[in-house]
C-alpha cells in the first residue's frame, strides 16, 4: 500500500509518497527494497498508489516516447485515462476487467487511484475515472485519512508546501502499518490560481 500527499502553497505544488511496498502482510524493509511512486510526465508529476503494477504499465507507456503526454488540465488528464483505459485492456491482456468493481455502478474500475501535479494545481484521478481538482491539498493511499488530519491542522501555518507535505506523509507511516520506508519528494513552480 501506499501514501501520496499533494500540497500547494506559496509558488511551490508538491508531491510527497513513501517508498514502501507490501505484499499482504508480508512488507520489505527501506534497506532492502525502495519504490519510487512518483514520475515526471512532462510538466506534470504523478503519484500511483494501488497496484504497484501500473508503475510498470505507466513506464512502458512512456518508454520511448518522443512526447510524453499532456497532463495539464483537466481534459487532458481525462483524455490521457481515457487512453489508458484502451491500452488496459488492449496492450496489457492480463488486466482482469471490474476486478473489484460495484455492481451498482456503470463505470469501469482501474482498482487504484492517482494523484498528479502540474503548473496549474492538485488533481484527484479516482478508480473510477473521475477527476477532482483541488486547491491546497489532497492525499491518496492507505494512509490518507491521517495525512488529511495532519494537513488540515497545519496548512494554515508557517511551514511551507514541502514540510507541509513531509509531515503528512510522516503521519501516515507513523500510524498506517501499510505505509512506510522513505520520503520522495518532488515540486513544480505554482501557475497562478484558476481551475482548469
Amino acid at each position: 500500500m501506499s501514501i501520496a500527499v499533494a500540497v500547494n502553497k506559496g509558488d511551490r505544488i508538491v508531491l510527497a509518497a513513501d517508498t514502501q511496498t507490501t505484499f499482504g502482510t508480508f512488507r520489505l524493509s527501506p534497506e532492502h527494497h525502495r519504490a519510487a511512486k512518483i514520475r515526471r510526465v512532462g510538466t506534470a508529476l504523478v503519484a500511483t498508489t494501488g497496484w504497484g503494477l501500473y508503475e510498470q504499465i505507466f513506464d512502458d507507456l512512456l518508454a520511448g516516447k518522443k512526447r510524453p503526454p499532456s497532463l495539464a488540465s483537466r481534459a487532458s488528464i481525462f483524455k490521457f485515462f481515457m487512453k489508458l483505459w484502451d491500452l488496459l485492456h488492449d496492450k496489457y491482456s492480463f488486466v482482469n476487467d471490474q476486478a473489484h468493481s460495484d455492481e451498482n455502478s456503470p463505470f469501469g474500475d482501474l482498482d487504484s487511484s492517482f494523484l498528479i501535479v502540474n503548473r496549474a494545481g492538485i488533481f484527484y484521478i479516482a478508480s473510477d475515472m473521475s477527476i477532482t481538482q483541488f486547491e491546497k491539498y489532497f492525499a491518496i493511499g492507505a494512509g490518507c485519512d491521517f495525512a488529511m488530519g495532519a494537513l488540515h491542522a497545519l496548512y494554515d501555518g508557517k511551514a511551507d508546501a514541502e514540510s507541509l507535505s513531509r509531515s503528512a506523509v510522516s503521519a501516515a507511516i507513523d500510524f498506517n502499518a501499510t505505509c512506510g520506508g522513505e520520503i520522495d519528494v518532488m515540486s513544480v513552480r505554482a501557475g497562478r490560481r484558476r481551475r482548469a
